[in-house]
């Protein structure tokens, strides 16, 4: 390879990088704040034990993919509609070099492998992205929802049941 190739590729694998973005995270919030810089004598000291109606709500997250996995995951999902497993495992693997803690990546990833029958693992993938979840319910469903698939498919009924209950709750969240 010339210098001058070796260049434009580091170059735009350097471009690719910074166009990587963090999953978007939403903030609900109940809480209210004061503005800063302003001083009232006539205000009480907040006292050490606040009631529980004015504690912030945890902060939950939403997940998305960036402009690069969502390119990488239509065409895993049009090499699955041709059932090329081989090249749709290939795509989404690439998307996951992109996002490595995307959990959104690991669900598809968790799909591809559970379309070509290979159960345990895909049991794992989704594990996987129920870990990198936490804080998504939406996202902890799904994963629940492939777990159960997948041990179904092992035949393991019960686990399965579990699996689906804790997807139905965190549906209801």
């Amino acid at each position: 390879m010339h210098l001058s190739n070796k260049i434009f590729c580091m170059s735009l694998v350097g471009m690719m990088l910074g166009a990587c973005s963090t999953p978007a995270i939403r903030t609900d919030s109940t809480a209210a704040t004061a503005p800063t810089g302003t001083t009232d004598s006539k205000t009480e000291p907040p006292s050490s034990a606040a009631p529980a109606e004015a504690l912030p709500i945890a902060p939950t997250r939403s997940y998305t993919l960036n402009a690069a996995s969502t390119a990488l995951v239509a065409q895993a999902h049009a090499q699955l509609a041709s059932r090329n497993f081989i090249n749709a495992a290939s795509t989404i693997e690439r998307a996951l070099r992109i996002e490595p803690n995307n959990p959104l990546l690991w669900l598809e990833y968790a799909q591809v492998r559970l379309n070509e029958q290979s159960f345990f693992q895909a049991e794992s993938l989704a594990r996987k992205a129920l870990m990198l979840g936490n804080g998504d319910p939406r996202t902890q469903s799904a994963a629940w929802r492939l777990i159960a698939t997948s041990l179904r498919a092992q035949n393991k009924s019960n686990e399965a049941q579990q699996a689906d209950a804790k997807a139905d709750a965190l549906q209801t969240q």
